[in-house]
C-alpha cells in the first residue's frame, strides 16, 4: 500500500493510503487509517466506518470527530471509500448511483459489474491487505457507518458471523428493498430479480438471522430523509427477535455530520466495550 499522507493526531497517526484493487477491477482505491499510539507496541482492535452517499474516505475522517475518542480507547479506525472511481469507471448523472454510491454490493449488471465489487472489497480484499501491512488485530473487529454506510455496516456484520464483535449505525438505510434509496440501486447493480436483493436489506436480515453481538442504532427524529431510511422497519425487526442492543430516536437531529459527531463518543465507547471486553 502507498502512504499518500500522514498526520500526527491524538498521539497516533492518521494515514491516507492508496492501492490497486482486484475486487474493483484494478481501480486505485483510497482510504483513511488511524492508528492509535498503542499500535507502536503491537496489534490493536479495529473499528470500521462506512460512509454514505456522495462521500469519499475523507468525509468521516475529517468531520466525524472519531480519532480523539478512538485514541482514548486504543482503537484503530478504517475509513474506506464508498465506490470505485476513475475515468474508466461507470458513472451516472444522479448523485445516488455510480461513483460515490456503491451501496456495498458486488454488481452483476452492466455497466457496473467490471468495477463495482464493494462487497468483496470490504469483506475480503481490504481486510487482508490491512492486516498484512499494519498492526491490527483481526480477532477484534467492530463496524459502524452512516446512511448508506449504516446499511453496509449492518449487512456486512450480519452476513459474516464471527467477524465483528459489535455493530452500530447512524441513520442507516434500513429497508432498501422497500425505499427509493435502494430499489433504484439494487435493480441497477443486481438486476430485476428481487430475490437477490434480500441479503442487502438490514431489516430483512435482522428478521431472518439477527446479529450475534450487541447493536446500537441512532436515528435523528428530524432527519429529512426518514421516508427513504425507513427506520421503523429495523426497529420492528430488532424488537421481534429480541435483538440485544438499542434503537434510539434522537429528538431534533437531522442527517448531517453534526448529528454523527454528536453521538460518536457513545458509539466508540460502545464498540470499545465489546472489543476490549
Amino acid at each position: 500500500m502507498q502512504i499518500v499522507s500522514e498526520n500526527r493526531a491524538f498521539g497516533g497517526r492518521q494515514l491516507v493510503l492508496r492501492h490497486p484493487s482486484a475486487a474493483c477491477g484494478g481501480c486505485e482505491m483510497t482510504l483513511g487509517l488511524f492508528l492509535p499510539e498503542e499500535a507502536r507496541a503491537g496489534p490493536v482492535p479495529v473499528l470500521w466506518y462506512l460512509s454514505g452517499l456522495t462521500c469519499t474516505h475523507e468525509n468521516a475522517m475529517v468531520k466525524a470527530g472519531a480519532q480523539g475518542w478512538a485514541a482514548r480507547h486504543g482503537l484503530a479506525l478504517v475509513f474506506p471509500d464508498t465506490s470505485p472511481r476513475g475515468d474508466g469507471v461507470a458513472d451516472d448523472a444522479a448523485y445516488d448511483l455510480g461513483q460515490g454510491a456503491g451501496f456495498y454490493v458486488d454488481a452483476t449488471e452492466a455497466p457496473w459489474a467490471p468495477h463495482f465489487g464493494m462487497w468483496s472489497y470490504l469483506a475480503e480484499e481490504l481486510p487482508g491487505r490491512l492486516f498484512e501491512a499494519f498492526p491490527l488485530d483481526p480477532a477484534a473487529q467492530a463496524i459502524t457507518g452512516h446512511s448508506m454506510g449504516g446499511h453496509g455496516a449492518l449487512t456486512l456484520a450480519m452476513a459474516q458471523p464471527g467477524r465483528f464483535r459489535s455493530v452500530s449505525a447512524f441513520a442507516p438505510i434500513c429497508n432498501p428493498t422497500g425505499a427509493d434509496w435502494g430499489r433504484k440501486q439494487l435493480a441497477a447493480y443486481l438486476g430485476l430479480d428481487e430475490s437477490t436483493w434480500a441479503r442487502h436489506d438490514a431489516s430483512l436480515m435482522m428478521a431472518e438471522r439477527g446479529f450475534e453481538g450487541p447493536v446500537l442504532i441512532d436515528q435523528g427524529a428530524s432527519d429529512q430523509f426518514l421516508a427513504n431510511l425507513r427506520p421503523e422497519t429495523l426497529a420492528t425487526a430488532m424488537a421481534a427477535r429480541r435483538q440485544p442492543g438499542a434503537f434510539r430516536m434522537q429528538e431534533g437531529y437531522d442527517h448531517s455530520y453534526f448529528f454523527v459527531s454528536s453521538f460518536m463518543e457513545e458509539h466508540v465507547i460502545f464498540h470499545a466495550t465489546a472489543l476490549w471486553g
